[in-house]
């Protein structure tokens, strides 16, 4: 059975999903088409329902639940590893209101997070996450919301932090931040579910035990990256709650949604969210 899979060629998917994709574990038959791209690209395309299993952001996943149920394991959640907010010049959060900010999407979990800390900031531009560091230099932009390896970047191109959304959200909700997840159409029958879940559980494991097994397809995606900015994305986007969500995630996920929709910045969801 072939399955269409989407995910990003950021460290952490590349490392999640290496040995279900080249046959390092056993994937029970299923083979996958993938289809690679950005976050955001990917988000898109689920809202349309063209993809059987894919990555998205919790924002996003928000607005797919109707097509799509989430996976215990592939998700992205953690502490210390939320998107930050940063500018050129000092700028103080009680200013952001009234910035101009880069966003790296409109369904991305990251801008969700900026809607709750700061829901009068409306003047929110959307632009490739790679982008954003350049925009804020460059004087595109007052501020940029930086996702991913660009967190570790920033500071050496002289921009700074306004805020970093992961405390402001750890510190509200006492919860890991729940930023990307792994989802299948609803239309596939419970028993594929549980086994795709399963797959990716095994994936994930196999790359904990051979690290050196993920690495060629890591840096064949990642060729620009420093080998320890590489590794810091890893380690702080694969973690316990990648390979089981448990009851704690499945809770963080929970309060991200209620937190949202208190604020009407997501749909009314009803039904099940998860595949358990």
């Amino acid at each position: 059975m072939k399955l269409t899979l989407g995910f990003s060629t950021c460290p952490n998917d590349t490392f999640i999903f290496d040995a279900a994709v080249h046959h390092k574990i056993d994937t029970e038959g299923i083979e996958f088409d993938l289809i690679l791209g950005d976050v955001e690209e990917l988000n898109q395309r689920a809202f349309k329902g063209e993809i059987d299993i894919t990555k998205l952001s919790y924002h996003a996943y928000f607005y797919a639940a109707e097509n799509y149920v989430l996976l215990n394991s592939g998700s992205a959640l953690g502490n210390n590893n939320g998107p930050l907010l940063i500018s050129k010049k000092k700028i103080y959060p009680d200013e952001v209101t009234d910035l101009k900010i880069a966003i790296p999407g409109k369904f991305t979990t990251a801008n969700l997070l900026l809607g709750i800390a700061f829901p009068k900031a409306k003047n929110k531009i959307p632009y490739l996450f790679s982008d954003i560091e350049n925009a804020v230099s460059d004087g595109e932009v007052d501020a940029g919301l930086i996702i991913h390896e660009n967190r570790f970047t920033y500071q050496a191109k002289g921009l700074k932090k306004i805020i970093d959304l992961g405390e402001f959200w750890e510190t509200k909700t006492k919860m890991p931040i729940p930023l990307g997840g792994i989802v299948i159409n609803r239309k596939h029958p419970k028993e594929l579910q549980v086994k795709i879940s399963n797959i990716i559980k095994r994936s994930i494991e196999y790359a904990y035990k051979n690290p050196a097994s993920s690495l060629e397809y890591i840096r064949q995606y990642a060729q620009e990256m420093d080998a320890e900015v590489m590794k810091k994305h890893i380690d702080l986007y694969v973690n316990n709650f990648s390979i089981d969500l448990g009851e704690k995630g499945k809770q963080a996920v929970y309060t991200l949604y209620n937190e949202a929709a208190e604020r009407d910045l997501v749909p009314e969801i009803s039904g099940n969210i998860f595949i358990d």
